[in-house]
């Protein structure tokens, strides 16, 4: 029986990537973006998507970084073992604040402000 690597960092190497991969199905799973598409958008097979995601075959940084832009994730969130206890709604929001003008964002920050007083009232 082997032990788990340690990088240079000190961390398990093996949970390291063990995080990566569920982090990718999850941010697949969560858009509802098939292997397909991501596979088309990576130009790659559809297996290749499937063996990312299976730890059967390693992703670039390239791939990575293309693949955080696709699923409009910090490549921080694939990588980190940080777990933030954010829920899935208020990440939906953040990610499509995001686009919004900086003027849009602004009227939805009053808006936000808005509904907080009216709830402590």
């Amino acid at each position: 029986m082997t032990e788990p690597r340690a990088g240079f960092t000190g961390k398990n190497v093996d949970t390291e990537k063990d995080n990566l991969l569920v982090r990718l199905k999850e941010a697949r799973d969560y858009l509802g973006i098939s292997q397909d598409k991501v596979a088309n958008y990576l130009g790659v097979p559809r297996s290749a998507v499937s063996e990312f995601e299976s730890g059967k075959r390693n992703i670039s940084a390239t791939e990575l970084q293309r693949l955080s832009r696709f699923y409009q994730r910090p490549v921080s969130w694939f990588t980190d073992n940080v777990v933030m206890d954010v829920p899935a709604d208020v990440e939906f929001l953040a990610r499509t604040a995001s686009d919004l003008s900086d003027n849009d964002r602004s009227e939805l920050q009053k808006f936000a402000e808005f509904l907080k007083s009216k709830a402590s009232t």
